[in-house]
């Protein structure tokens, strides 16, 4: 039984032994927002801020609950797509990915930790984890181009 001309042999990319800091990565990224959320939780006791309350009104010490719970809040926001991108570019480029996937996390740690002074615009410290993401965003494309043979050619 033939499949026709459509049907063809692919290659599989085969995991270099290399993925595995990229799994390491993924999981130093886990332990990062669990410590995020840990924070949050401590500053859900100490400013008396109950489930399911997000934010706190209160004048005194609203402002700085307020910076704890959005810095984890924000990386949580980021976090489905760097382990989108972290996952796939490091298929091809696992050094690459590992690399930028160290440098959002340690970047996300910074952006938390000037958030937690209470001022927000300290968080930009951290506003390299960005480019981070950018960069991943980057191999993962450039991943696309490799996977499929430079042959994005529509067949509407």
């Amino acid at each position: 039984m033939s499949l026709g001309k459509e049907f063809h042999s692919s290659t599989m990319a085969v995991l270099s032994k290399e993925y595995g800091y990229v799994i390491l990565t993924g999981a130093a990224s886990f332990v990062m927002v669990t410590h995020l959320a840990l924070n949050v939780s401590n500053a859900r006791k100490k400013y008396r801020v109950e489930y399911p309350t997000m934010y706190s009104t209160d004048p005194e010490n609203g402002q700085m609950f307020n910076c704890i719970q959005r810095a984890h809040q924000n990386t949580l926001e980021d976090y489905p797509a760097f382990l989108f991108f972290l996952g796939t570019s490091g298929i091809y480029h696992p050094r690459v990915a590992t690399g930028l996937g160290m440098t959002w996390v340690l970047g996300r740690i910074i952006y938390a930790y000037g958030y937690y002074t209470g001022e927000p615009k300290n968080r930009r410290r951290g506003s390299f984890a960005s480019v981070a993401l950018l960069g991943l965003v980057g191999t993962a494309v450039y991943a696309v181009y490799e996977q499929l043979g430079c042959q994005f050619v529509c067949r509407c």
